[in-house]
Parts: structure tokens; sequence; C-alpha cells
């Protein structure tokens, strides 16, 4: 498991970078600014939520056997990093308002990452 996240937490990384570039480059001339603010929104959570999952991976390899809810937490952050981040995306770039309608599935997913990340830290044994 912690190879899977650490693997996705690096692409997701990488692509956020990427992301911010293509907006401060190419989006800038050819979308709204409010468009641009969504774009960058979007790839500011994925940074963030990229370095959790770092974070989870790590903390995974710590322990010999890592409780559910730590592995629940890495899943989750995957989730809702494609879902709130790629639905932004979609939206600044289409224009097409419904895609905004996704973007809070994504954010429970979110925030239900960082409660089981909580729930773990409470049960892990730190040598």
């Amino acid at each position: 498991m912690t190879q899977i996240f650490v693997c996705i937490a690096a692409i997701f990384g990488g692509l956020s970078v990427a992301a911010g570039a293509f907006a401060s480059h190419a989006l800038r001339e050819k979308v709204s600014e409010r468009s641009l603010e969504i774009f960058d929104v979007g790839a500011r959570y994925q940074m963030y939520h990229a370095l959790a999952l770092l974070l989870v991976a790590v903390l995974i390899s710590r322990t010999s056997s890592p409780p559910a809810t730590l592995i629940a937490s890495g899943w989750l952050l995957i989730i809702g990093t494609v879902i709130f981040s790629g639905s932004l995306y979609a939206l600044s770039l289409t224009g097409i308002k419904i895609l905004g309608a996704i973007t809070p599935f994504g954010g429970v997913a979110f925030i239900l990452a960082w409660g089981a990340l909580a729930i773990a830290a409470w049960k892990l044994r730190f040598i």
C-alpha cells in the first residue's frame, strides 16, 4: 500500500505543478479571471492532498499493522483529489456549470479522509 500511495502522491504533486504552470502561462489569456481562480483552487487542493497522501504513506510504512482507517484515509484522499480537483479543472476549462455540483462530493471525501486520519493517528503506536 505504501508504494501505491507514494507513487500516486508523486503523480498528483507533479500534475499539480504542471496544472499551475498551465494556468499561469497557457490559460491566462484564454479563460475568464473567475475560471482561472477556479482552476487555481483545484491545483492548490491537489497539492495539499498529494502531501497529505504522502504523509499517510509514511505512517503506513512506520507500522507493522496499519489501522484500516489509515488505509481508508489514503483512498479517500485519492478519490477526493480526482473528484474535487478534476471537477474544478473541467468546470474552468469548459464553463459547464453543472460540473460545479460534483465538486462537493470531492470535498466530502477530503473531510472523511482527514477524519479517518485523525482516528488512525489516535490508534497508532509510534516507535
